[in-house]
């Protein structure tokens, strides 16, 4: 758990291979999870903390990232937030989130952006004061989320977001890509175009994000 300016974050395991997140505001007392991969997981981090879900913040559509949307909120009547361009696709969502809109949670500004690749509608979200991001299965730690709906220039114009976030931006993606997913070692796989696979850290380096990937 850390915590920056009053905004506090916890990461826990869940399913067989991912990370989930909650971010907690203690002077609003609302707390986020930040998409919805287990419930049960989900609530037994928010005992763990003693927190009430208010929000649940997706990043996309995928059952591993939205699965829990609707037995959360049935259980806790949080409100959900999304993306736009997947509101329908986005089980019981509430307000929808546009490209560079700017949001509040609590005390802390968050500001949204379209990062197609993995899916057409992903987004990511960015808390600059706090220096820290969510973004979902745009980017992991060995590579860039698989392409299932996007186009490569799509995936890089993303990547080429997060590369003009300020240097000591930390980064919480949601996948750890354990075996078997990481069969191809330290590789960035493009999976549509016919593109070769490049080295991961090469990329990197391109994008100057090698210092400033840490999970706490």
């Amino acid at each position: 758990m850390t915590q920056t300016a009053l905004l506090e974050t916890h990461m826990f395991p869940c399913l067989s291979d991912n990370y989930g997140f909650l971010i907690h505001d203690p002077i609003h007392k609302i707390t986020a999870a930040i998409d919805t991969p287990e419930v049960t997981a989900i609530q037994n981090a928010l005992e763990e903390k003693n927190w009430s879900l208010t929000h649940i913040i997706n990043t996309h559509h995928h059952y591993d990232h939205a699965g829990g949307n609707l037995e959360l909120k049935d259980i806790t009547d949080c409100r959900i937030i999304g993306p736009e361009a997947d509101q329908s696709r986005i089980p019981g969502i509430d307000q929808t989130i546009a490209h560079e809109e700017e949001f509040q949670f609590g005390e802390h500004k968050v500001k949204a952006f379209h990062t197609p690749g993995h899916t057409l509608g992903h987004m990511v979200y960015h808390f600059e004061e706090q220096r820290l991001a969510f973004v979902g299965d745009t980017l992991f730690a060995m590579g860039c989320g698989r392409l299932f709906e996007g186009t490569p220039e799509q995936m890089w114009s993303s990547l080429n977001i997060i590369k003009g976030w300020p240097e000591k931006t930390q980064l919480f993606w949601e996948g750890s890509l354990k075996e078997p997913q990481n069969k191809c070692g330290p590789h960035l796989t493009l999976l549509k175009g016919g593109l070769r696979r490049r080295s991961y850290f090469a990329l990197m380096n391109t994008l100057k994000l090698t210092l400033n990937l840490r999970l706490q």
